[in-house]
């Protein structure tokens, strides 16, 4: 009986193991972009050089006194 609650007491303890392994290794479903929202982003990079964006701030009073 012991030897085969040491044998169960092992396996949870790999199995724990691999669980903290993969938790590490995990890649976030956020941080990872479609080929439109990459596309997007190097769109918004080229305006914000060039001086093409506004501020939200400026949206906002555009929007207000429309």
């Amino acid at each position: 009986m012991a030897t085969e609650t040491e044998l169960i007491m092992d396996e949870l303890k790999n199995i724990k193991d691999e669980l903290h392994y993969i938790k590490a290794h995990m890649i976030d479903v956020d941080t990872i972009l479609t080929a439109e929202e990459k596309k997007l982003i190097d769109e918004s990079i080229v305006n914000e050089k060039a001086g093409k964006l506004i501020s939200l701030e400026e949206l906002k009073n555009v929007r207000s006194n429309a």
